[in-house]
């Protein structure tokens, strides 16, 4: 335990997900040892992005406007939306440039054990968004574990009837895997997911 402020640092620090105690340490004393402006130029960042950003009032993404830059975007195709648990799910598919539709944001997983069901997502501004029946697709695109599974279950069941193409991202083996270290899982998904390969 240290004194006062530099424990006050250290426990602050250790309050943020993947900071545990030795990390926090870490960073508090490489603050204490950095110049003053380094320390200003963190401090004005945590400020300015409390200040400034706020989440798209369409998707939910992150933004500094009402609508995010995906959302302003009119080259974008409203046939289409992506649905994705958080905002830096939408910065991962936008790095592959193989998208050219809209996002939507949920803001989580279902996960009955840390206490989040279906109506503490933005299930419901999804089905909003549905309602003009300018969407044609969505593309469920949860992350492979059982939470996203549960949450991309629960949200086919809901839109297949409404008569949209749902589609599920695929999932498999990781380029330059080795099948000997696949589970059995992502193995059985690489086999169902596997395409045909034509001359």
């Amino acid at each position: 335990m240290y004194e006062g402020a530099v424990q006050d640092l250290i426990d602050e620090l250790g309050r943020l997900p993947g900071i545990g105690p030795k990390s926090a340490q870490r960073i508090a004393f490489h603050v204490l040892s950095a110049d003053q402006a380094e320390v200003r130029r963190l401090v004005d960042a945590l400020t300015e992005v409390k200040a400034r950003v706020r989440f798209c009032s369409l998707c939910g993404n992150i933004a500094q406007e009402e609508l995010c830059r995906v959302c302003r975007d009119p080259r974008r195709s409203l046939a289409t939306i992506c649905v994705v648990e958080e905002p830096k799910d939408v910065v991962a598919i936008e790095r592959t440039r193989e998208f050219r539709g809209r996002y939507h944001v949920l803001g989580g997983a279902i996960n009955p054990i840390a206490g989040v069901g279906p109506d503490d997502l933005r299930i419901r501004d999804l089905l909003t968004r549905l309602a003009d029946g300018s969407v044609t697709e969505v593309i469920l695109a949860m992350d492979p574990n059982v939470e996203g599974e549960a949450t991309a279950t629960y949200l086919a069941r809901m839109l297949v009837p409404l008569g949209l193409t749902v589609s599920r991202l695929a999932s498999g083996l990781p380029v330059g895997g080795d099948l000997e270290y696949a589970d059995e899982v992502t193995l059985g998904r690489a086999l169902e997911g596997r395409r045909r390969i034509s001359a």
